[in-house]
């Protein structure tokens, strides 16, 4: 039976203002550890990405980041990870964290985060790939995300089976649940 491994987790570089979301990133950290699952990730040691790599890596887990050299020489870059990949630009970095994981966790986050979500349900809607993408929406920070399907769909401009393209959760032990199920189901 296949399982998931690793899971690409797009989270933002800050930790925003309500301490739940923190709290969230850590908890998930720890669930995805304490089950085996690796973490692949924008390799950030600030923010959701830093409290996510390093509940991840407490735990005993394994935590691979994937940054542009631009963001290094920022000294953005987290030391303690199993594995960091260093590349040229932020389309490389997506191309690699694609390839690396099977499955797609999107949390709070700010511009570069729904980039890095719509890019990859995207991609699953037009084939590119099949792998499951969830949404931990914490205290309803993705509520307008799926408003605004809902009016896309009411609109013409998304099909109804397209609304399948991610699924949303509350809490992270449940979201892993279902990214398994889903995982397996494909």
């Amino acid at each position: 039976m296949r399982t998931v491994r690793d899971i690409c987790v797009f989270c933002g570089a800050s930790a925003g203002s309500d301490p739940a979301y923190a709290e969230a990133a850590r908890a998930l950290g720890q669930a995805m550890a304490s089950r085996g699952l690796g973490l692949v990730y924008g390799a950030g040691n600030i923010g959701l990405m830093g409290v996510l790599a390093d509940a991840v890596l407490a735990e005993g887990g394994r935590a691979v980041g994937v940054i542009p050299q631009k963001l290094v020489d920022r000294e953005l870059a987290h030391q303690g990870l199993a594995k960091l990949h260093v590349v040229a630009a932020m389309h490389e970095r997506k191309e690699k964290m694609h390839e690396l994981c099977d499955a797609y966790i999107a949390l709070p986050g700010g511009i570069g985060t729904m980039e890095e979500f719509f890019e990859a349900v995207t991609w699953r809607q037009l084939g590119y790939h099949n792998k499951p993408i969830a949404v931990l929406n914490i205290g309803g920070f993705y509520d307008g995300i799926e408003s605004f399907f809902a009016t896309m769909q009411r609109d013409g401009f998304l099909h109804s089976d397209h609304r399948d393209l991610f699924f949303m959760e509350t809490d992270a032990a449940r979201l892993l649940d279902r990214l398994a199920d889903q995982f397996r189901a494909r």
